[in-house]
């Protein structure tokens, strides 16, 4: 099965097997945000993704 590119460009595996993401939302009109608001967002968020989903677009990343 062929690993998905597209959502594999957004995510990284990290050493054990993790999914780490960028928050959506930081693209364009960030001027009415507060600044907690968008400090928050550059953070990377850790994805939790079902065993379906990542046999399905990440078949061969290490996910668990």
């Amino acid at each position: 099965m062929k690993t998905n590119k597209s959502f594999t460009k957004r995510i990284k595996v990290t050493k054990n097997g993790k999914l780490v993401a960028r928050k959506q939302g930081q693209n364009h009109f960030n001027a009415r945000q507060t600044g907690r608001q968008r400090l928050r967002r550059k953070r990377t968020q850790l994805l939790t993704l079902g065993k379906r989903i990542t046999r399905r677009f990440l078949p061969a990343s290490g996910a668990k």
